[in-house]
């Protein structure tokens, strides 16, 4: 049970939030939507396994769980996806540019200021832009604040990775605040 009375407790985690604040709702969606399915060199994939990697990483099981299945909706994956994203995706073929992002999303989850012109540099070897670096740090900013937004209010979630498989693929090719 979440920590407010919501309109439906029976929507899970931002779902509930969303439905709750529909002025609040409007941005948050229009932001998930640019960050993970706008323009950019960054497919939608790469984008939505950083969202849930930052999610991971926040012991937000919602938002790791969805982003990751909406990633594996992206990358024609399987639900096996979601577990290899908690571990670093040591058995999946992702390029060398995306773990250097990724290694950058994840100074940003623990502060901004651990990320080091190290880190930049190596992203950059390995032919990262700088609006690829950019949206990198956003999207970690980002998900930091939603993931804060989910658990700070005690919204529930379905345990199995099973069970988000469908809100996956609905993200993917839908997208976010559309039906």
């Amino acid at each position: 049970m979440a920590h407010i009375k919501l309109l439906n407790e029976e929507l899970p985690g931002i779902v509930g939030l969303l439905n709750y604040s529909p002025a609040t709702a409007q941005p948050l969606l229009l932001l998930a939507e640019t960050l993970l399915r706008g323009p950019s060199t960054l497919t939608s994939g790469e984008r939505e396994i950083i969202a849930a990697s930052v999610s991971y990483r926040n012991q937000c099981h919602f938002c790791h769980t969805s982003h990751a299945a909406a990633a594996a909706a992206h990358l024609n994956a399987g639900v096996g996806l979601i577990d290899e994203i908690k571990a670093g995706l040591p058995n999946t073929d992702v390029s060398d540019k995306l773990r250097a992002l990724l290694n950058i999303a994840h100074q940003v989850q623990g502060s901004g200021k651990n990320v080091k012109e190290t880190d930049i540099k190596a992203a950059r070897d390995l032919g990262a832009t700088d609006k690829e670096i950019h949206d990198t740090v956003l999207i970690a900013a980002a998900f930091c604040m939603y993931n804060r937004y989910v658990d700070g209010l005690g919204t529930w979630a379905p345990a199995e990775n099973e069970a988000y498989m469908e809100m996956g693929k609905q993200l993917a090719h839908i997208g976010y605040g559309k039906s």
